[in-house]
């Protein structure tokens, strides 16, 4: 870099640190600096390149007590001809990005650490810009991933199941189907997709649940519906229930429930890793078709007694527009 570069370019400024800022506040802005306009965050945007070069520049002079002395005095004096690392071979007039990072990154003054970077820049350019060689090559990737979709029964979404999926190479892979999967629910299986230079990547399954003809899910409750006489609905009953566990639960149907009231039976419906729902328990009341001489006296001395009730006295005022 020329001297009269030197005397143009304003290094503490382009750093946004003070003239006498020590080694450790240039070394902070430098590496908040380098985060934001890194060329492998900003792939394609020349203002970023030009600002991540402006800065990488300053920082190899300031970063040098010799050539902070000599900028400084250059500054001073306004121009006298000196070059950073004069007789020692520094960058020299020209000054570019080869030049640039060849001294930044392992080629001038700094022993060089982990990827060919500076001690105090591997873990900046070795974590957040993928390492290697030099600060512009990336990790290797993973192979991409691949998809495949499976279905299983009820009974497999809320045990747990293992299916068994055949490649077009004939390979099996067995895929272990965790309990309490919802239909639609994905499963991974690590390392069984496509191969790449860092590993192969991952095998995801999409599930479909068959449904049941009696237990239905909403997220983890299970929902049923029972039917009750109309003298267990009109006078409260204990009735018998089954559950996912292929067990009985009791409920108590309170006097006077009328069809289509749903009663919550905690904890007995679908268990999964971070919660279990509830079992509800929607109460049919059944009509009997075909009544005995004895039952039809027994119905008709109901109506006459309860003549007076009248369930639809206000159905006329609910459907007034």
């Amino acid at each position: 870099m020329a001297s009269q570069d030197w005397v143009e370019k304003d290094f503490y400024a382009i750093l946004g640190v003070a003239k006498d800022a020590s080694d450790a506040d240039i070394k902070k802005a430098y590496r908040k600096l380098a985060r934001q306009y890194h060329p492998d965050t900003n792939s394609g945007d020349a203002a970023a390149e030009k600002k991540f070069k402006d800065i990488s520049e300053a920082y190899s002079v300031l970063s040098s007590a010799e050539d902070r002395q000599q900028y400084d005095a250059v500054r001073a004096m306004g121009g006298a001809r000196f070059a950073p690392g004069a007789g020692r071979g520094g960058a020299g007039a020209n000054g570019g990005f080869e030049d640039l990072f060849g001294g930044l990154f392992g080629g001038g003054r700094h022993p060089a650490g982990a990827g060919g970077l500076p001690p105090e820049f591997a873990d900046l350019f070795g974590s957040g810009f993928g390492g290697g060689q030099t600060g512009f090559q990336r990790a290797p990737q993973k192979g991409s991933d691949r998809t495949a979709s499976t279905s299983i029964s009820f009974a497999g979404s809320i045990r747990g199941t293992t299916v068994s999926l055949r490649e077009s190479n004939g390979n099996v892979i067995d895929v272990k189907i965790p309990a309490g999967i919802k239909d639609g629910q994905k499963v991974r299986q690590r390392g069984k997709g496509n191969p790449g230079p860092a590993g192969n990547g991952d095998l995801i399954i999409t599930v479909n649940v068959k449904p049941h003809d009696f237990f239905t899910r909403t997220d983890d409750n299970i929902r049923i519906h029972v039917p009750v006489t109309f003298a267990e609905a009109a006078l409260g009953a204990n009735i018998h229930v089954p559950t996912l566990d292929g067990d009985t639960v009791t409920v108590r149907v309170p006097a006077g429930t009328p069809s289509g009231r749903t009663l919550r039976v905690k904890g007995r419906g679908v268990t999964t890793s971070k919660a279990t729902g509830d079992l509800l328990v929607t109460i049919d009341v059944a009509v009997p078709q075909n009544l005995s001489r004895e039952a039809e006296e027994a119905v008709k001395a109901f109506a006459a007694a309860t003549a007076d009730a009248d369930p639809r006295h206000d159905l006329a005022a609910k459907a007034r527009l």
